[in-house]
């Protein structure tokens, strides 16, 4: 076994961190949460502008309302001076009569404004229901989701861990000579610095090296450095 033996194994834990870290920061379920949000954001969107839609119908019945208990109120008092005998004068009576009258079809128009604002209501209502639950079912599928998420990043994480432990072991066999070539070339070649030779193939770039060059490599001492000469990472030979 070469001295180089040792240091492949740390690059195969190295490997399986990256797969793993990889895995941690692209879980489908990520996106599946940012779809999610967006759609939330979506919807109380449209729950705020059925919202503010309800609230301008109610600012407006609620006007109404007010205009319809005072006019009540003028048309309640000038009824009392009607019909209290005070007033005796014919035209005063008919002056009386006449604002009565007049204030009670004023109520009655604005009645059935009223009435139409709440005709203009009730779907409104309906659309901020309809609106509310889907805001609600969304929230709970958030819940779930955020729920998962934790779970398989806590898994990972386990996974993760258990391969640091590992490496630390295999690291403590790799002379100190060997790390800084290693950690060169794993910074420039995507995270493989150093890779198996298996019969002319490379397993870093899995390219076929030349059979004169295979035959001068097999010819060197297992412990001198060799490189591929396709992508420039270290090989190790049995």
């Amino acid at each position: 076994m070469s001295r180089w033996a040792s240091l492949l194994a740390v690059q195969e834990h190295d490997t399986r961190a990256d797969q793993l870290n990889h895995r941690l920061q692209t879980l489908p379920i990520r996106s599946e949460l940012v779809q999610l949000e967006d759609n939330v954001l979506a919807v109380e969107g449209r729950l705020a502008d059925a919202q503010r839609r309800r609230d301008e119908l109610g600012r407006s019945q609620q006007r109404l309302e007010d205009e319809i208990a005072s006019l009540s109120e003028r048309a309640n008092q000038a009824e009392k001076q009607l019909y209290s005998g005070t007033v005796t004068n014919p035209r005063e009576l008919q002056a009386l009569q006449d604002d009565v009258a007049s204030i009670r079809r004023r109520i009655g128009q604005l009645e059935d404004d009223e009435l139409e604002i709440m005709e203009l209501v009730e779907p409104v209502d309906a659309e901020r229901s309809q609106l509310t639950g889907e805001r609600d079912r969304l929230d709970a599928e958030g819940e779930r989701l955020r729920a998962a998420l934790a779970e398989a990043e806590s898994e990972l994480a386990a996974q993760l861990a258990a391969v640091q432990t590992e490496r630390e072991s295999a690291a403590g066999e790799v002379p100190v000579d060997l790390w800084p070539e290693y950690d060169k070339l794993r910074a420039r070649l995507s995270g493989v610095g150093i890779a198996r030779l298996v019969g002319s193939t490379c397993q870093g770039c899995h390219l076929a090296l030349p059979a004169v060059e295979v035959d001068r490599i097999r010819k060197l001492s297992l412990d001198e450095a060799v490189y591929c000469e396709e992508c420039g990472r270290l090989l190790v030979r049995d």
